[in-house]
């Protein structure tokens, strides 16, 4: 592992370059954010590179460069893979987000629904530790067997009309996760081939969100109609 880019300079942003550079000191740290409260509590220390940026702005740009990171930790209060896959089609394929389906969401554990449309969903009704080490087959707080792990339950819903793809969140280090560029741009492949509606989601083993959403045509023609 080489590189790694922090997407948001907030409380988990902070907490996740405390705990990567005191994980892997050796790694590249980019942290990027639009501001920064640059106060004498702030520590960078472990930061190599700080980009003052949109965060999905920035993901659409360095992105298509030829240097990419070992992994991505999104910080930031969106659904960072849902907004970069929207933000990288608009140009080719017209995109219309839907509610997730009323149906979908009763399956869902402990689902919570925000304002811009996403669904956040978990197998906790607590407060999870921040440093939680998500062990292989128990719940750090319970003590017992995880009732699912999410990102598998999630990626198996099978509704009507709806694919369901998912990105999984993988733990870098305690209360860390992120994933790959290769991951993302697996999931842009898949959305752009789906002649269905998506349903996206990001999801370790124990907390999710959800975005649900249609491909239009190929705005060259190239693609039907639905």
């Amino acid at each position: 592992m080489n590189h790694i880019w922090v997407i948001g300079a907030g409380k988990f942003g902070l907490k996740a370059v405390d705990a990567l550079s005191r994980h892997f000191p050796e790694v590249r740290l980019t942290l990027v954010d639009e501001k920064l409260d640059k106060s004498e509590s702030t520590d960078l220390s472990g930061v190599h590179e700080l980009v003052l940026d949109d965060g999905i702005g920035f993901l659409l740009d360095r992105l298509n460069r030829s240097e990419l990171p070992d992994w991505i930790v999104p910080a930031i209060p969106v659904h960072v893979a849902y907004e970069w896959v929207v933000r990288s089609l608009k140009n080719s394929y017209p995109i219309k987000q839907i509610k997730v389906p009323k149906t979908v969401v009763e399956l869902l554990p402990n689902p919570i629904c925000g304002s811009s449309g996403s669904v956040y969903t978990s197998n906790a009704d607590f407060m999870c530790p921040d440093d939680c080490m998500e062990p292989e087959g128990i719940c750090t707080c319970t003590g017992k067997p995880r009732p699912r792990i999410l990102h598998e339950f999630l990626s198996e819903i099978n509704f009507c009309q709806f694919r369901s793809i998912v990105v999984q969140s993988h733990q870098l280090a305690p209360g860390v996760g992120g994933f790959t560029p290769k991951e993302l741009f697996e999931i842009l492949s898949q959305i752009r081939s789906s002649e269905i509606p998506v349903l996206l989601s990001t999801a370790c083993k124990c907390h999710g969100v959800m975005n649900a959403f249609e491909v239009g045509s190929k705005r060259n023609g190239r693609r039907q109609e639905k």
